[in-house]
């Protein structure tokens, strides 16, 4: 139970400033109607019980859910069977995503339906299930994600000059709905798996990326299915929008219909477990039984939050956007930056993805840079779209495009595992709660500003909002990577020159009684097997290899913030007999690649506590 406390004073903690906010706005800006604004306080009651649930099943049973896929799926030796697998997994996870079938009801009454809800869904999920098994395949092969997402994105940036404005609003809107509550646990358990069991020197940062490549199937797909329709502009008349009277009312009447979306949501990738469980995992009763506690606690969860955020956000993100519209359209821009610093803070896939950081990174990525980071952008993206309503000359592709292109090339700047965090970010950020609440707020502010058009303006905000954090933590990941850089000292001819002469000048063999020695050796992650091999043909004979953090170097730290971060390190430990022990210390240290790559440090210790520091770096004492 302590773990449920947990997670409500996280929840607590983010849900309480976006009520605080909304609250002032409705006592001082906005007149809003009784009914609707004790709705949205029973909403956000809902809210914190069912996301405190939600995430709690998540913990239990879609993380090892995702991690047994991800098993089958690296362990297999089919490249079709690979293939085959990671396509279902997209396409079921995506086709019955709450919020995609919500943005393809908005999208089919924005355009009179000319654009079928059913269309955008199945050809959405496609364009996901294909993504996911190229990005398993690139993970699997250890290609670098930043070239793979260089490719798709400069393929997307092509195909956007082809399509109006519509279509381009609509398919990043369509990339921001497919990674909701549902998909990007679960996705993000499935590359955390394959990281896992692929190892390597890029298991860091091949846990992240893959909701990222996710995120690029729909843009893909929609913009695709514009240019082979041949379907250039979309002309409909959006529906009038009527709240709904009433407070408890509204609630009941829509939680059948979102228990059921919930219910089809979870089943297909359930059945599917369930059948690879019996066939091939046969996981132990106590633990299958745990997981199946953790389905219904997700169940219960997604349906409470998805309802509170249905029944009581949605409605007061559109009396907002429509009021304050009206009341001053550069105060829409200050309010969207506000709201959008906040609302992705109760984003359960952003609790998620942060959570997975902190856990890959040892605690040295901390939940709070992300989060902080995320807030910042959000809230730009918000009032930068808030703008583009207002004035009719500013475009979304003005953004877009740029933003987009700028993370490319940021992504072979940046530091190797934020590359991975900032695609992923992208798509938690635009989850249930910006997708429903912000994407109201934007079509309610269109609605009441006569230069602006609800199917053109109105769309195009979770665009935004999945580009910003792609570039922002691009920058950071850029910031870190030049800190890294600017600390790092490589190795020197006359640094090996000076080991040499110490080692001359005290041998250890006098002061060994037992005529053995222990050579420590610390790597980056994924050059212990290096170190191992070269020592061996020098005659070391068996090795311990230890993982951690850290170096005996001034540590890296991103300004400003203060935030502390470490690199993986590896740490491999020889017993060999005195007389070789220098010999394959000062080999290692004359391997290329394990000294500017591997960062190679080497300490000789004798068995009377008599330390030698072999390090390429002469300064560093310690181990």
């Amino acid at each position: 139970m302590s773990l449920l406390f947990d997670k409500a004073k996280e929840v607590t903690k983010t849900l309480l400033p976006v009520l605080i906010l909304v609250l002032i706005i409705c006592f001082t800006i906005v007149d809003v109607e009784t009914d609707i604004l004790i709705r949205f306080i029973v909403g956000s009651i809902l809210l914190l019980i069912g996301l405190t649930i939600f995430l709690w099943g998540v913990d239990l049973a879609m993380n090892p859910i995702g991690e047994h896929m991800s098993k089958e799926i690296a362990t297999s030796r089919s490249p079709i069977k690979i293939a085959v697998l990671s396509f279902i997994l997209g396409f079921l996870v995506t086709v019955a995503e709450p919020d995609l079938l919500i943005l393809g009801k908005q999208i089919e009454n924005a355009s009179g339906g000319s654009l079928s809800s059913s269309l955008i869904v199945y050809m959405v999920s496609l364009g996901v299930g294909i993504m996911i098994s190229l990005g398993v395949f690139r993970l699997l092969r250890d290609k670098p994600l930043n070239v793979f997402m260089a490719i798709t994105y400069g393929l997307i940036l092509f195909l956007a000059l082809l399509v109006s404005e519509e279509f381009l609003a609509i398919s990043f809107d369509a990339s921001g709905a497919t990674t909701g509550a549902l998909t990007t646990p679960f996705v993000l358990a499935i590359s955390y798996g394959l990281s896992l069991v692929k190892g390597g020197k890029s298991s860091e940062e091949n846990s992240f990326g893959l909701v990222g490549i996710m995120s690029a199937g729909p843009i893909l797909a929609v913009m695709l299915l514009s240019i082979i329709s041949g379907q250039k502009n979309i002309q409909g008349e959006a529906s009038l929008y009527f709240a709904a009277d009433g407070v408890f009312g509204p609630i009941i009447d829509i939680l059948p219909t979102i228990f059921l979306e919930s219910l089809i949501a979870l089943l297909p990738i359930c059945i599917l477990f369930f059948i690879f469980n019996l066939k091939k995992f046969k996981i132990r009763k106590a633990d299958l039984l745990g997981i199946v506690k953790g389905l219904f606690f997700t169940l219960v969860g997604l349906t409470i939050f998805l309802t509170a955020v249905n029944s009581g956000f949605m409605d007061m993100g559109r009396i907002l956007g429509m009021e304050i519209a009206k009341i001053n359209i550069w105060l829409l821009v200050g309010i969207g930056f506000l709201i959008g610093l906040i609302v992705v803070l109760v984003e359960p896939a952003v609790h998620v993805l942060g959570e997975q950081i902190e856990d890959v990174s040892g605690g040295h990525i901390p939940i709070r840079l992300i989060r902080m980071t995320l807030s910042l952008a959000v809230g730009l993206a918000i009032a930068l779209s808030m703008v583009r309503i207002v004035v009719p000359e500013v475009k979304l592709w003005y953004f877009l495009l740029p933003g987009f292109a700028m993370a490319v090339i940021l992504s072979f700047k940046s530091d190797p595992v934020f590359v991975g965090i900032a695609y992923d970010a992208g798509g938690v950020a635009s989850g249930p709660m910006t997708a429903t609440f912000v994407l109201a707020f934007a079509q309610g502010a269109a609605t009441s500003i006569d230069t602006a058009n609800v199917l053109v303006d109105g769309f195009g905000i979770i665009a935004m909002v999945a580009m910003a954090p792609v570039f922002s933590l691009m920058v950071v990941g850029t910031i870190f990577q030049h800190k890294k850089t600017k600390q790092h000292h490589r190795i020197k001819d006359d640094d090996i020159g000076l080991v040499e002469e110490n080692i001359e000048e005290a041998p250890i063999a006098e002061l060994d009684d037992n005529n053995h020695d222990c050579i420590l050796v610390i790597v980056n992650r994924g050059y212990a097997e290096d170190v191992v091999a070269t020592a061996r043909e020098f005659g070391a004979t068996g090795a311990t290899i230890l993982h951690g953090r850290g170096t005996g170097q001034e540590e890296t730290v991103i300004p400003i913030i203060n935030i502390e971060v470490q690199p993986e390190k590896e740490i491999i430990c020889f017993i060999t007999v005195t007389n070789i022990s220098a010999n394959v210390a000062n080999n290692l240290l004359k391997v290329p690649e394990l000294v500017e790559d591997g960062e190679i440090s080497v300490f000789l210790t004798s068995t009377v506590a008599m330390i030698k520091n072999l390090s390429s770096d002469k300064d560093n004492d310690k181990i």
